[in-house]
Order: structure tokens, then C-alpha cells, then sequence
């Protein structure tokens, strides 16, 4: 393997695969509350976090020289992070009653 192989696979290749099973896990617990409580399981959505969680994994492996601890983490925390940004700015219905004369 030569040497910008390498480098490519520990700068950006195990940080995804550990920012994924950083959102994998995320995904499983959220999975196995979601069953306890049975709620409709909205597989699109779990597998979105899971490529998220791979995404942010690279960048925290390529900004901080890579620490497989932290990329994981990230995985991990960062799309628990994006879900309640997401929360926050979801679009709700608000009914207005007319003022009665």
C-alpha cells in the first residue's frame, strides 16, 4: 500500500466507518426505545442519521488529526446534536380563533 493510501485511510476512511458506528449506536438505542414504546419506526430516517453520523465522523478525523475515541463520539453525539437542531426549528400548526363580536 503506498503511503497516500494510507494516509487517505487513516484520515478519512476510519473516521467515517467510526462516526457511523457512532450514529449506528445512536440509531440502535433510539431503535430499541422506539420498539418499547411502539412507535412506527421510520427507516429513511435511521439510515440518514447513520450517513450523517459517517459525514461528521470525517471531519472531526480530518480537524482534530484524527483520535478514533473522538470520531466515534462524534458520531455519536453530533447527530443527537442535529436532530434537536432540527426539533427546534420544525414547523408546527398554529390555529387562530377569531375574536367573537
Amino acid at each position: 500500500m503506498r503511503m497516500a493510501e494510507a494516509v487517505f485511510l487513516a484520515e478519512v476512511v476510519y473516521p467515517a466507518l467510526l462516526g457511523g458506528l457512532g450514529g449506528l449506536t445512536r440509531g440502535v438505542v433510539g431503535l430499541l426505545k422506539a420498539l418499547s414504546l411502539r412507535r412506527r419506526i421510520i427507516w429513511g430516517y435511521y439510515i440518514i442519521t447513520v450517513i450523517v453520523a459517517a459525514i461528521i465522523g470525517v471531519f472531526v478525523g480530518v480537524v482534530f488529526n484524527f483520535d478514533y475515541r473522538l470520531a466515534l463520539l462524534a458520531g455519536y453525539a453530533g447527530t443527537d446534536i442535529l436532530e434537536g437542531i432540527y426539533k427546534s426549528f420544525q414547523v408546527q400548526k398554529i390555529y387562530v380563533e377569531r375574536r367573537r363580536k
